[in-house]
């Protein structure tokens, strides 16, 4: 289950790779814009700014997301990432820190831009810090035998989960696509107490959180917060600096 509360609790830091993707999408007048996998709605209201006239969908997998999308007046309906088609009018597909919760979105991806029109863009992020110490350190712990049976079922993200930029550059073009691919390591600034585990609480933890009942995930959170502290230090002022890897691709149809 995803909580918008708390994903929106680091919403500026969530949502600066968005805009520094969408700003790379040269699409003027789309007839019909998806934002795939919405969350919220706080980052789908820009596209609504960005293209007033053009028909705006937000979809998402999680009932509770689209709920809090709808509440900001959107037009947002359940639809899992596998079970989404284009339609013929599609101009523009964005997905933001989505796809790498779905394992099939390499198929995906040359199956969507060879059903898009001509011209179309399909704007892509994804988290590339998968290997940092913020999730090695949580399959650490879940291997540990306190913990591995209990979530033996929980699918983590492991290191190839995502591609990096040349390898979406690859994949995109040879689906017949022009494509700007790149990454940016953000060095993001966190306060309060435990600020890495709670960033990681509403994203990588999340399968962990479902799988385990109220009492074993607080136990969790404790023999994790100290490891994190460790790898990730509070600064003099109080802050902590938090690399968070993101990788980017822009592809147009021919």
């Amino acid at each position: 289950m995803w909580d918008p509360a708390k994903y929106l609790d680091f919403g500026d830091h969530r949502g600066r790779p968005f805009h520094d993707l969408l700003d790379r999408i040269g699409a003027e007048a789309p007839r019909a814009v998806i934002d795939l996998g919405c969350g919220p709605g706080n980052l789908t209201e820009t596209l609504a700014h960005r293209w007033p006239d053009a028909t705006l969908t937000a979809l998402d997998s999680s009932a509770e997301m689209v709920a809090a999308a709808r509440e900001r007046g959107l037009s947002a309906r359940l639809c899992p990432v596998q079970k989404w088609k284009p339609g013929q009018d599609t101009d523009v597909v964005v997905s933001n820190a989505v796809l790498q919760w779905v394992p099939e979105h390499r198929e995906l991806l040359p199956a969507w831009a060879a059903q898009l029109p001509a011209k179309a863009w399909i704007a892509v992020q994804v988290p590339g810090n998968f290997g940092a110490p913020s999730h090695a350190l949580v399959r650490d712990l879940v291997a540990e035998p306190e913990w591995r049976d209990r979530l033996e079922p929980v699918r983590l993200r492991e290191e190839d989960t995502v591609l990096d930029p040349a390898g979406y550059a690859d994949l995109m073009t040879a689906a017949g696509c022009d494509v700007d691919a790149w990454e940016t390591t953000y060095l993001q600034r966190l306060t309060g107490q435990d600020p890495v585990l709670e960033w990681i609480t509403g994203t990588a933890l999340r399968p962990i959180r479902a799988a385990l009942p109220d009492a074993d995930w607080t136990a969790f959170r404790a023999a994790l917060a100290p490891r994190l502290a460790s790898a990730y230090p509070r600064r003099p002022d109080g802050s902590t600096w938090f690399p968070f890897r993101r990788v980017f691709f822009v592809a147009r149809t021919r």
